[in-house]
């Protein structure tokens, strides 16, 4: 009989710290070590915009990652885009836990069945309280919030309009300038 060894965070983390994964780009899911579809160009440039985008907005009241980790209990994801407690020297010695992240989000091509699945759960079981996944095909993105029982009990698509996000009510967020291309 064969099983599937399970990898902890910290096993992944010393594996990161000894050089072992340097040449591979992937994160830890659910203490499996998974590689990430490479990224292209339309993503990125999806993934640049809407973080700087972000980045403004949030100025002053949260700190703005791309594609960095996050540290979760058995998992180690890269969202495309994680918006965080302040200040950034919170994260000098670890990346963020669910406790820092106000929401998280994935830009998705070929992985949108996987955002809006593997990755919604993955998030909702560790408590991050909101998750949005942007469709670049689509052009429109995926509001998921309100925990409850280990998922989201709420999910809204939007290609239009105005979202504020849960932790922060004052602040409106236009979609288009996540989604939409310049013309």
């Amino acid at each position: 009989m064969r099983t599937l060894t399970k990898w902890s965070v910290a096993d992944y983390q010393h594996m990161r710290k000894l050089g072992i994964l340097d040449q591979r780009r992937c994160e830890l899911i659910n203490g499996e070590i998974w590689d990430m579809v490479p990224e292209g160009e339309f993503h990125r440039f999806v993934n640049h915009r809407g973080g700087n985008y972000l980045r403004e907005m949030m100025k002053g009241e949260a700190e703005v990652f791309e594609a960095h980790p996050v540290t979760l209990a058995e998992s180690e994801p890269e969202p495309d885009i994680a918006v965080v407690r302040l200040p950034d020297t919170l994260y000098l010695q670890h990346h963020p836990y669910p406790e820092d992240i106000y929401w998280l989000v994935e830009v998705a091509d070929s992985t949108l069945a996987y955002d809006l699945n593997t990755k919604r759960k993955l998030y909702a079981e560790a408590g991050i309280a909101e998750y949005w996944v942007i469709d670049v095909t689509g052009r429109e993105m995926t509001m998921f919030r309100d925990l409850w029982d280990g998922d989201y009990s709420t999910q809204n698509v939007a290609s239009d309009g105005i979202v504020c996000p849960v932790a922060f009510p004052d602040i409106s967020i236009e979609v288009r300038q996540l989604v939409s291309i310049p013309e």
